[in-house]
């Protein structure tokens, strides 16, 4: 069995759609995941876009959203989820708007993919107070345990 995540809302390598950008509304996609490790203590998410600003000369990867400390019995994350209806003990990172929550595709040009980054980790990090993500890839060095991802493609039309 290996660890996945997928989404509802869109396929892998598939578009995302523009309820779940600044085109749009704005909401957090649907997530799921499966066959997590039996040992899991926590689960991390971390979505990003390394081809910001532009893909064709890409020069960082842009933070979207940062969830940790997901329990191991949550399974999935409801689309448009809010902070007060994340599972009881999930904690959230500040992402590149300098602000907690999700923030979703608005590329400036070109085709961008947005990388949905689920990590089991073999503990339950401290309260690291609104971590960067960085900060908060520190924290979990040496506690992944598996990882599952889902890219999703996003290209405003204007």
């Amino acid at each position: 069995m290996t660890f996945t995540l997928i989404s509802p809302s869109f396929n892998n390598q598939g578009d995302i759609p523009a309820r779940h950008t600044c085109d749009g509304q704005d909401i957090s996609p649907a997530l799921a995941w499966t066959d997590m490790p039996a040992n899991t203590q926590s689960l991390v998410l971390i979505v990003d876009d390394p081809d910001a600003p532009d893909p064709a000369a890409p020069k960082m990867t842009w933070v979207h959203w940062i969830l940790y400390n997901i329990p191991p019995t949550a399974s999935e994350l409801p689309e448009n989820v809010t902070a007060d209806a994340l599972p009881t003990g999930c904690l959230q990172g500040v992402n590149d708007w300098k602000r907690t929550g999700y923030g979703g595709p608005c590329p400036p040009t070109g085709t961008h993919r947005y990388f949905h980054k689920l990590y089991a980790l073999d503990t339950l990090l401290p309260d690291l107070n609104e971590p960067t993500k960085t900060e908060l890839e520190k924290a979990m060095e040496g506690h992944v345990i598996a990882h599952a991802e889902l890219i999703g493609l996003y290209h405003r039309h204007a």
